[in-house]
């Protein structure tokens, strides 16, 4: 494992680095990376790690296993060295998804009460759109298999990060300010932030004594960030906490008793063996962004093998509500023979390349949806444009094209309402403000209309279409 509990890779200057089974060139993962390895290896059916800010849950993805991290305080750490107390888990990975569950109910003592049918698929939209991988063999295959569930509801697209910015105020201490970066990934960021200030502090307050009488000689990435534990000075300690507790409300009151949020484990593909290429600061803020929603939350996670993706291991994450450990591990079991069946379809699905070389369901929805539009076929635009949204809900092109086959379909209103969420997501689009301005002239709301006329022209003051419309409405209000 890597020294203390403290590294990504599986590192560690006495001992080395275990070989990852699924590609000796790559790194197997820390910082329990032994056990992932035995597992990952045949080698034995489980065995146990910890997890700390992702010790556990970056291994089982980087070995293409399942890795289970219980509810924070589940599982007794008598016997375990302490890093820090508030995010400590002993979790354990397995290869098959029944020993996973078979060991998950001897550990956390579970009762042998009849499954739960009910189950609601809540997916995080905005999380998904920081991995590389083509939607086909993540979002597709999930949907896919949560429709062949029996009493599942159809799985439901959301926007995490909004939800935990509006639900956790206390989150704004931890926001650093940027004009960049996007208000979703600033608000991951600043979870992750807040999970690694309170390992620091934890963290120093279990061994700075020991550190500074020892003086232990360990590797060079783990002593910068040991240094950095016990030389941290934390003046928030009290929000720290705060946080950490809001953020468990905010996910128990989403989730309740029934729900699992579906993120992906790390946004990152394993990284190389013996790389000179350092682990940047902002890699590693990306890689802890989405496993810093189940770790300082303390709500129980599975990481699920999802096939590869180039030859790399790829892996989706299950979360479910603090104390839901037995069914997620449940849910898990139920539902991993579909989910099998859609890996295999996807993996022998030929890519249809985009622009970029690789295929993306939701454009390829767009396109369907230009081609309806083109045909005058305008209900059957508006449904193609719709799929691509629940794909990806954050692209302003999907419904600025659906507000233009509103406008066809005299569903003015709509049409409003999707050239304002388009311009939220994109405020120099033209086309938007010339489709909003032409929706609410239909609305007879003549001064909002002329309004946008304006806008398209600031942005483009030789286009026709506002020059016109503009002098059309100045007669109108005239």
């Amino acid at each position: 494992m890597d020294e203390f509990a403290f590294g990504v890779t599986g590192d560690n200057l006495h001992y080395g680095t275990p070989i990852n089974p699924e590609l000796p060139s790559l790194v197997p993962g820390g910082s329990s990376s032994g056990s992932a390895v035995a597992v990952a290896a045949e080698l034995v059916d489980f065995a146990l790690g910890t997890d700390t800010i992702g010790g556990m849950r970056i291994p089982a993805s980087f070995c293409g296993i399942f890795g289970f991290k219980p509810s924070h305080g589940t599982i007794s750490s008598i016997g375990v060295l302490t890093n820090s107390q508030s995010l400590d888990t002993i979790g354990w990975f397995a290869r098959d998804p029944s020993i996973l569950h078979r060991v998950g109910h001897i550990l956390l003592q579970a009762s042998a009460t009849g499954p739960k049918w009910t189950r609601r698929f809540i997916l995080a939209d905005d999380c998904f759109q920081l991995l590389r991988v083509p939607k086909h063999k993540t979002v597709q295959v999930l949907g896919k298999a949560v429709e062949n569930l029996s009493g599942c509801q159809p799985l439901k697209h959301m926007n995490i990060s909004q939800y935990i910015a509006t639900n956790v105020l206390s989150l704004k201490e931890f926001v650093k300010p940027s004009t960049k970066m996007q208000q979703g990934k600033s608000t991951l960021r600043a979870i992750s932030s807040a999970m690694v200030l309170l390992q620091r502090y934890e963290f120093k307050t279990n061994h700075e004594d020991w550190f500074n009488t020892t003086k232990p000689r360990i590797g060079i990435d783990i002593s910068s960030q040991v240094l950095a534990a016990v030389n941290s000075t934390q003046d928030n300690i009290k929000s720290l906490y705060k946080m950490r507790l809001e953020l468990r409300s905010a996910l128990n009151k989403l989730l309740k008793d029934d729900g699992i949020l579906i993120i992906p484990t790390v946004t990152e593909f394993p990284f190389k063996r013996d790389s000179r290429k350092k682990i940047t600061p902002d890699i590693e803020d990306l890689l802890h962004a989405l496993l810093s929603i189940a770790g300082i939350s303390g709500c129980c996670q599975i990481t699920v093998p999802l096939g590869k993706h180039e030859s790399y291991p790829i892996s989706i994450s299950y979360i479910a509500a603090h104390g839901a450990d037995k069914f997620l591990l449940d849910t898990v079991l139920n539902m991993y023979s579909s989910l099998q069946e859609q890996i295999t379809i996807a993996s022998n699905l030929v890519p249809t390349p985009d622009t970029n070389g690789d295929m993306d369901a939701s454009e390829l929805l767009k396109e369907k949806g230009n081609a309806a539009y083109k045909g005058r076929q305008w209900n059957k635009a508006v449904s193609f444009y719709s799929e691509a949204i629940k794909l990806n809900n954050a692209n302003a092109i999907y419904y600025c094209n659906r507000a233009a086959a509103y406008l066809k379909l005299a569903c003015f209103q709509q049409a409003e309402a999707d050239c304002s969420q388009a311009l939220l997501l994109d405020k120099k689009n033209v086309k938007a403000y010339l489709r909003r301005g032409t929706a609410r002239e239909m609305l007879l709301c003549y001064k909002e209309a002329l309004e946008d006329f304006k806008h398209a022209l600031v942005l483009e003051p030789q286009n026709k279409d506002a020059v016109d419309a503009e002098k059309r409405l100045r007669k109108l209000m005239a």
